[in-house]
């Protein structure tokens, strides 16, 4: 793997929050994807008291060679008691903001969805409805029954990652369409306007700035809200080389740019995932609802 530059370096935030983190995830027998996909970002989130929670399994449908989860043709059999524990253990923590996200599940019939709707339900029966829920779902091969399973349990935010531009998707996401992602997020800001809509992407994986900035333009026009970019890092071996690491002045641009589209919100930097933010939800929230989405 190649070397990284200076500004990759994410500082090691949390060692006791972490070890306690993983303590409660592992006696509730759920997964975070903090951990399962290695975000560089999980320390820092540890110590603030928040995880991303990863359903239905640990192992993929899909191959995407950026990603660091592992892939089986033969998945096991989803937990029905998962929802209730993702529940239980959100109130533990005492989480306002509640992230949850999964691997692609093409055996199922509705790809899962059913089981994201179960999930909502039963955080906010066991924590109430003022908790804020983000559910970062897979683009249920753009079943809209699928998707209306979700978006009818009104989810604070849908976010679902278009992860690179439409050039690479054959390379980075072959079995994965950029139309069909975008038509997801299209679907779901026309079906439910009120559902805040947010997706991410990773550069560093051979895109120009042109190319970035037209999928800037692609998101704002079907209506996402919010945007995160980050650079790509080689997770293992096997998942693909970086191409190019990209200047923390070249995230300030697409920041710029991004504010310009009038995105709500834009979080951009080498070092960003799609569920990290800069800011707390409810200011980001507030102060949208001062001028309107």
């Amino acid at each position: 793997m190649q070397r990284k530059p200076s500004w990759l370096k994410a500082e090691m935030l949390g060692a006791s929050h972490t070890a306690n983190m993983n303590r409660l995830i592992s006696r509730y027998k759920l997964q975070t994807v903090c951990e399962s996909a290695r975000c560089p970002n999980r320390g820092e989130c540890f110590e603030k008291g928040s995880a991303v929670f990863l359903i239905m399994g640990d192992e993929c449908t899909r191959n995407c060679s950026f990603c660091a989860i592992k892939t089986t043709k033969n998945p096991l059999p989803l937990d029905s008691d998962e929802p209730k524990r993702v529940a239980e253990l959100t109130k533990e923590i005492g989480l306002k903001h509640v992230i949850i996200t999964s691997v692609t599940r093409d055996d199922l019939e509705d790809g899962g969805a059913e089981h994201f709707a179960r999930t909502i339900r039963e955080i906010r029966k066991v924590c109430g409805e003022s908790i804020y829920i983000e559910v970062l779902t897979p683009d249920f091969m753009g079943n809209t029954s699928a998707i209306n399973a979700v978006i009818n349990e009104k989810p604070t935010i849908f976010n679902h990652n278009l992860e690179t531009i439409k050039r690479l998707y054959s390379k980075i996401r072959p079995q994965a369409d950029y139309n069909r992602s975008l038509g997801l997020l299209k679907y779901v800001k026309e079906n439910i306007p009120e559902i805040i809509t947010k997706t991410g992407i990773m550069v560093g994986l051979g895109e120009t700035d042109e190319e970035v900035v037209t999928l800037m333009k692609d998101t704002r026009e079907a209506g996402v809200n919010m945007l995160t970019i980050g650079q790509y890092l080689q997770a293992t071996k096997q998942n693909l080389p970086v191409k190019e690491f990209i200047h923390p002045e070249i995230f300030r641009q697409y920041k710029e740019k991004g504010e310009d589209m009038e995105f709500l919100y834009v979080e951009s930097g080498p070092l960003v995932r799609s569920s990290y933010y800069s800011l707390d939800l409810e200011t980001i929230i507030n102060n949208e609802g001062k001028r309107g989405m």
